[in-house]
């Protein structure tokens, strides 16, 4: 897809906040830190529209992003950093469940996770509900850039495993730095798009 134009729209607190205008939407779900903020600028070609931080758990609401008129991005909470208190996590969790739950506009969710760690028991079980959900889910290996050569593949075949046994085949791997997997994750989006226009 051809970026002409992208903007940062609203941040979100509870799915009444969300914006009115009726575009399709296409999540972006992972731990914090993993590297949503970058993944997005990435695909829209900017630098730094989706703020980015080396301190998790910054992202706490709905981030949405309006891209070319006639699409939304939306940043979704970050869930696993340990250093915020229960009930702000809690709040994370049931923000997340509610707007995964009611959207009507949202088209798939990207999941990501980091490729030096692998899917941890909270990407697993997220997975596992959007499946659940019948959530049109892709899954995302960040920071590739940070592996080892020689050991990309065989990380990369584990991580396919663990997700191959809750019903989802596609990995694509991706670096911020190098831009590797953009062009595939731009192709799974329009996909998604696609397979949702109305038949004739």
């Amino acid at each position: 897809m051809k970026i002409l134009s992208a903007e940062y729209i609203t941040s979100a607190v509870n799915i009444k906040q969300i914006p009115s205008q009726d575009f399709p939407e296409i999540a972006f779900a992972g731990r914090s830190n993993v590297g949503k903020s970058s993944l997005i600028n990435c695909l829209i070609n900017r630098k730094k529209l989706a703020l980015t931080s080396s301190t998790p758990g910054k992202t706490r609401m709905l981030n949405y992003y309006k891209i070319n008129e006639k699409l939304f991005f939306v940043d979704l909470p970050g869930y696993g950093y340990a250093k915020v208190s229960k009930s702000e996590r809690k709040k994370w969790k049931l923000l997340i469940e509610s707007y995964i739950t009611t959207s009507v506009r949202l088209k798939g969710i990207i999941q990501l996770i980091d490729s030096r760690i692998g899917p941890t028991n909270l990407d697993l079980e997220m997975v596992s509900w959007l499946i659940t959900l019948q959530k049109p889910t892709l899954i995302i290996a960040t920071k590739i850039d940070k592996l080892p050569n020689s050991k990309i593949n065989r990380y990369l075949n584990q991580y396919s495993l663990a997700f191959k046994h809750l019903g989802l085949v596609e990995l694509v791997p991706f670096s911020a730095v190098t831009k590797q997997g953009k062009k595939e994750i731009w192709k799974a989006i329009n996909l998604l798009l696609k397979n949702d226009e109305p038949k004739v």
